[in-house]
């Protein structure tokens, strides 16, 4: 799936000229976390989200406490932008300009990872230079839930040989991935056997092998290494 097949389409647009009242009103009555900040041409110039709003001087929460050696450690930037933030007037001088965003041909898995990687939790995408939707992780959990996917509905008949491979595929370049030997098929019926070093391997190993079509049970022998206690 692609960004244009989850996006939201009827996107909320500021302007650089609105007061920080404005577009704090704006968010709220038409219940968005976030609204793109465009030129009189459409052109994207930044974003305004509730994160920008909630330190302000009007509302008491502005002045941000910090311990002093924290406080000692930030840089003269950090603390300008912070009151910037905390006292702008308008959305100019508030919003993010460094704009993370995305096309309609970008692939959801790519979409996923932008939002992960930035910490953020919406991207506009832009076609032609301007927005034409946003994709947000709400968007993305939507996707998930509509998925037609699903092994138990239509189960699949497929050789043990066959299944092996789809898991050491799916298990290929991972560095907790086991080894072919490792991997035991006998009637869709997959056991895994090896040495792990955490439980979130374990899971990782047995997710993988549930997630080949024709896997009827996955039976993990997988344990931690033997410590043999010291001379």
């Amino acid at each position: 799936m692609w960004a244009r097949d989850v996006m939201t389409t009827s996107v909320i647009f500021a302007t650089p000229e609105m007061s920080v009242l404005e577009v704090a009103r704006l968010l709220v009555e038409h219940s968005v976390s976030a609204v793109p900040v465009t030129t009189a041409d459409g052109k994207l110039i930044g974003i305004v989200s509730e994160g920008d709003l909630v330190h302000r001087g009007e509302i008491g929460t502005g002045g941000r406490r910090r311990s002093w050696w924290l406080e000692f450690l930030a840089s003269s930037r950090e603390l300008a932008g912070e009151y910037v933030k905390e006292h702008a007037q308008t959305v100019k001088d508030l919003m993010t300009v460094d704009v993370v965003t995305v096309n309609e041909d970008t692939p959801l898995s790519e979409v996923a990872s932008l939002l992960e990687r930035h910490r953020i939790k919406r991207v506009p995408v832009l076609e032609g230079g301007k927005v034409t939707g946003l994709v947000s992780r709400a968007d993305l959990v939507r996707a998930l839930a509509s998925s037609t996917h699903d092994n138990k509905q239509e189960p699949v008949v497929r050789a043990d040989e066959e299944i092996r491979e789809a898991i050491l595929n799916a298990m290929s370049g991972q560095r907790w991935a086991l080894s072919r030997g490792q991997v035991i098929v006998n009637e869709g019926e997959v056991h895994l056997w090896g040495v792990i070093l955490s439980e979130e391997e374990r899971k990782a190993a047995c997710i993988a092998a549930q997630g080949v079509p024709g896997v009827k049970q996955v039976i993990s022998h997988l344990d931690y290494p033997v410590v043999l206690p010291s001379m």
